[in-house]
């Protein structure tokens, strides 16, 4: 069958699976096996064959170990006083900023982000305090959510990032070069959310009730006490990665054990939060490997069909110079994040983006970056923005309401995706500082 048909057969039964409502990875798997069935023409014994072959080999994959041990990471943080604990700590260091105590989502996200590696996990643990804490103080409701909204993305662009784990599977790239990457970029977010609060409040100083708390040398000796654990935890992990002394599967496991031995000197390890980290860690990671695994089979079928070289070979006859095609890929993956999730559209389209970027020049490692910036956008675009559905949770708001609120941090994320593709040397600079 030619190719370009058998392209569009298969995006067909993708947007009419998924569509159905049916859950992702079933979608994959039905996706595929009608693929190699049908448009491959396979016999269905041969298509068992391939399917238990693809999925042992991408379920055995070493660097997918560290994905359920981070995320346990970031349950059992999550089911303690981290939260508490980051909130004052911080306070005393923002006071005197414009802004003031809005910068503890950013700082606080930005903090977590660099232990848990999970999006979700960072908004809802900074915000089942910030979100109320500061409304009640008299901040600006509006730029309270909406801060929390961007800053919370940044669980997948900072070190110990799942998402970016589960891009090096995919694309074969080296996951320590791909969490040095992710390192400038996202203090580059973190900056511009900053900034703009600050802005916003010398614009309009209602945004924070006026005046200044008074702290003296014990306060600010006691907020770091409370930044203690996760500050802790994020210079183990990414001490032990950065170091070269373990692989990032392997700090993983090490950030567990950390994880167990501060919260045993916090004093909060108890049989209930054991449990209650395990199920939550085991049905978190079930759903993100299945969908890995079933992703697996779809690339090996688009490779039976050779549709990433045609595809390929079509947008290279369109002769579009590199910054077009970043600017349609751009584009192409704006709009995927309005209907599907994040780790949904990273196994999905790689199989076929990452072959045209690396025909245009670009190196894997940066486009892993966009890649995962262009993903973060799509986590606050409704309907399916998972920050947009922690935060209604949480405030009780309307999901029209949350997303009007992260419109301004929606447009900086663009802003952010603008600058690392005029200067791809802030995604790279690090990973050839540390391994080249």
């Amino acid at each position: 069958m030619d190719p370009a048909v058998s392209g569009l057969a298969l995006v067909g039964f993708l947007i009419v699976t998924l569509g159905s409502g049916v859950w992702i990875f079933a979608g994959l798997l039905v996706v595929s096996f009608l693929g190699l069935y049908f448009l491959v023409d396979m016999p269905l014994s041969r298509v068992l064959s391939v399917a238990g072959s693809i999925t042992y080999r991408s379920a055995s994959t070493w660097e997918l170990a560290a994905v359920p041990l981070f995320i346990w990471v970031a349950e059992l943080i999550f089911r303690s006083t981290v939260s508490e604990r980051l909130f004052r700590g911080l306070a005393p260091f923002v006071d005197r900023v414009p802004g003031r105590l809005l910068h503890t989502n950013v700082l606080g996200c930005t903090l977590f982000a660099a232990v848990s590696g999970s999006s979700a996990a960072t908004t809802a643990t900074v915000g089942k305090i910030t979100s109320s804490e500061l409304v009640t103080r008299g901040y600006d409701a509006r730029l309270a959510v909406g801060s929390l909204a961007g800053a919370g993305s940044l669980g997948l662009l900072l070190p110990p990032s799942i998402a970016m784990i589960i891009y090096g599977i995919l694309a074969e790239v080296s996951v320590s070069r791909l969490f040095a990457a992710g390192v400038l970029p996202g203090l580059m977010v973190a900056g511009l959310y900053s900034g703009f609060i600050m802005l916003m409040a010398l614009v309009k100083p209602s945004i924070a009730p006026a005046g200044h708390e008074t702290y003296r040398l014990r306060d600010y000796l006691r907020g770091l006490v409370d930044l203690a654990p996760v500050i802790t935890l994020m210079g183990i992990v990414l001490g032990a990665i950065y170091s070269g002394i373990a692989t990032p599967s392997e700090a993983a496991a090490v950030g567990v054990f950390a994880a167990f031995v501060v919260l045993g000197l916090m004093r909060e390890l108890s049989w209930d939060l054991l449990r209650d980290s395990l199920m939550g860690t085991v049905r978190t990671s079930v759903m993100v490997c299945i969908i890995l695994v079933s992703a697996s089979l779809l690339s090996t079928t688009l490779g039976y069909l050779h549709l990433p070289q045609e595809l390929g070979a079509a947008i290279a006859g369109m002769g579009l110079d590199p910054l077009t095609l970043i600017a349609l890929l751009a584009l192409f993956y704006l709009v995927l994040g309005v209907f599907v999730d994040g780790v949904a559209i990273i196994v999905m389209t790689l199989p076929m983006t990452l072959p045209l970027i690396v025909a245009a020049g670009y190196d894997p490692v940066w486009f892993g970056v966009f890649l995962i910036l262009m993903v973060e956008i799509g986590l606050l675009t409704p309907p399916v923005g998972i920050n947009l559905f922690v935060l209604q949770g949480l405030t009780g708001w309307t999901l029209g309401r949350v997303s009007r609120a992260a419109v301004p941090f929606f447009l900086l994320f663009g802003l952010a995706v603008a600058i690392l593709v005029a200067f791809p040397q802030i995604a790279l600079w690090l990973p050839g500082l540390l391994y080249d």
